[in-house]
């Protein structure tokens, strides 16, 4: 059994940084593909980025430049550093974990929430101006 719990959501001011932890408990010893997705009020779940075991990772264009994924495989913990943090950020961030997701063309973990069975319960990023 898979199972993930989000940390590190807050409220920040319009540049601020947060960094949010997901630890995967079932995820030991695996390939999983681990990623990072958020769902603002009214809208869809995005997926924000992915990395595999290797630490190869993939963002979504948006995101690039600003956040950061990164995988402490020993701890089975993921990490979203963000930084420059914008009202638009607002909304519940989620990690995601799969052994059997499809891969994009350069053989990183996709960061598409349908790809994704086991989900954590979610952290709250609120930012304000």
């Amino acid at each position: 059994v898979v199972k993930l719990v989000e940390s590190g959501g807050g409220s920040v001011k319009a540049g601020g940084s947060l960094r949010l932890s997901c630890e995967c408990s079932g995820c030991e010893n695996s390939d999983y593909c681990l990623g990072w997705f958020r769902q603002a009020p009214g809208k869809e779940r995005e997926g924000v980025a992915a990395i595999d075991s290797a630490g190869a990772a993939r963002f979504e264009e948006s995101f690039m430049g600003r956040f950061t994924i990164s995988r402490d495989n020993a701890q089975n913990t993921l990490y979203l550093q963000m930084n420059n943090l914008k009202p638009e950020d607002t909304a519940i961030y989620y990690c995601a974990a799969e052994g059997d997701t499809s891969y994009d063309e350069y053989g990183r973990c996709t960061a598409t929430p349908s790809e994704y069975r086991f989900w954590g319960q979610g952290t709250q990023v609120t930012v304000s101006t």
